[in-house]
């Protein structure tokens, strides 16, 4: 067993405040470590689905028909005891968007989750994590991005702690699609009310945590993971340091 913890990151909502946009904002993350039996599962599956003549080149469950969809989460469900799920929903009804909506939206979303999931992947044993979101749905906002979340990570984490913030398109990863269906299912729980595919999931839920900024409930009762010697996590504030920073792509990287 691999002692690199793998973090796939997706999101679900828009991020129009306006009354025709979705109420919820939902960031939705799925850990595992390598190998990755889930990943063969769902690679077995598409070469299936070539070979009864579909033309699939990767799963997207909003996307996926519906035989291709039940048929994901049937296997996803199958490996439910591999994977760890977290979730972040955010009413946007009781959220100021303020200057930069979509971008403050993004970035304060994902560095809470990883706020709260990092040091469990770490506390659970992980030397090394690695935290892989699909590209990045906001315009031109990868660089500071970046460098927000690692700002704001690096106040609250330990300095033992390796890990890294990559954004790859999920068709990259059979990571990033799993994530990806698991958020859809937690979205249509928070936006429809419907909680089919969300029980078909919930056995790997550790926690699903509804934050505004009036109020911040927790739906799971969780063990404390704060750091020892270290205050609590608190929530993520608004605001954040836009800073130019980037990555190339395809470079070799340093851990943080």
């Amino acid at each position: 067993m691999s002692d690199c913890a793998y973090i796939f990151l997706d999101e679900s909502g828009n991020f129009d405040f306006k009354p025709g946009g979705t109420r919820y904002f939902v960031m939705t993350s799925v850990s595992m470590l390598r190998p990755f039996p889930i990943c063969e599962a769902l690679d077995s599956y598409k070469h299936h689905c070539l070979e009864d003549g579909l033309d699939l080149e990767y799963f997207h469950c909003a996307e996926d028909s519906w035989r291709v969809r039940e048929s994901v989460f049937d296997r996803i469900a199958d490996h439910l005891g591999e994977i760890r799920i977290d979730c972040l929903v955010v009413d946007k009804s009781e959220t100021d968007p303020g200057r930069g909506g979509e971008k403050r939206l993004y970035h304060e979303t994902l560095t809470r989750l990883l706020k709260d999931v990092v040091p469990r992947e770490w506390k659970a044993g992980a030397e090394k994590i690695v935290a892989i979101t699909d590209t990045i749905p906001v315009k031109n906002p990868k660089k500071a991005i970046e460098k927000g979340v690692k700002n704001s990570l690096a106040e609250d984490l330990p300095g033992t702690v390796k890990y890294k913030i990559l954004h790859h398109s999920s068709r990259s990863h059979y990571g990033l699609q799993v994530a990806d269906y698991c958020c859809w299912a937690m979205f249509r729980k928070w936006e429809r009310k419907e909680t089919r595919y969300y029980e078909l999931v919930s056995d790997a839920l550790r926690s699903e945590t509804h934050a505004t900024e009036k109020n911040e409930e927790t739906k799971n009762d969780l063990p404390d993971y704060s750091v020892a010697g270290e205050a609590p996590l608190g929530p993520c504030h608004r605001g954040g340091t836009f800073v130019n920073s980037l990555t190339p792509a395809r470079a070799e990287f340093k851990w943080a």
